[in-house]
């Protein structure tokens, strides 16, 4: 079973998307009432997509408060990606319907946010129940959100590599090209890719 931070009027954070080579990353910030559990919450990556479709309903419902956000991929081209996914979760933090007491944040780097403290948690998302469910709700609103993309892009397949870098995936960016949906400043093909694709 995963803890509770000190501190139950905590805000868990954590964001999705971070590496991949389209779409937009995602971050969320969940504060979870007090005694909540469940014996699925875990990092999202360790969970199947079932347990993680299933947790995010029971997890929008109980939470005391949550909020996801998204930043494009013209937004991380601009910011590069750490400050990007930062600024995800910065957004997600200020428009919570209430202010946190703390921020627990997932990783080992954030920008301080005036009038929020807040501390970093290496591989928090396997640590904390509220980074858990925030890792949760990234992830899937983060795949809902590529699956609607596919259906206009089928051929990048989005709706197996959610927009990694595959295999499948940089053979369709060679044939077919990027999209608007592409980060341009990201290695979109390896180099014996680009020069077969010129």
């Amino acid at each position: 079973m995963l803890p509770f931070h000190t501190d139950s009027n905590e805000a868990g954070l954590d964001e999705a998307g971070r590496g991949c080579l389209a779409g937009p990353v995602v971050a969320a910030a969940v504060i979870l009432p007090e005694g909540f559990s469940h014996p699925w919450l875990n990092d999202s990556k360790q969970m199947s997509k079932k347990h993680r479709d299933e947790l995010r309903v029971i997890i929008e419902q109980e939470a005391v408060a949550w909020n996801v956000q998204f930043v494009t991929p013209q937004e991380i081209d601009q910011l590069n990606i750490l400050r990007a996914s930062i600024t995800a979760m910065q957004r997600a933090t200020i428009d919570l319907k209430i202010k946190p007491s703390h921020l627990l944040v997932d990783g080992n780097r954030f920008y301080a946010l005036e009038g929020y403290a807040h501390t970093c948690m290496i591989k928090g998302d396997a640590r904390f129940l509220n980074i858990a469910a925030a890792s949760v709700l990234a992830k899937t609103h983060r795949d809902e959100f590529m699956l609607k993309l596919h259906e206009k892009f089928p051929h990048y397949a989005w709706d197996r590599n959610m927009g990694y870098p595959t295999k499948a995936h940089r053979a369709a960016i060679s044939k077919f090209g990027a999209c608007e949906h592409h980060r341009m400043t990201f290695a979109l093909l390896p180099r014996q890719l680009q020069i077969e694709a010129l």
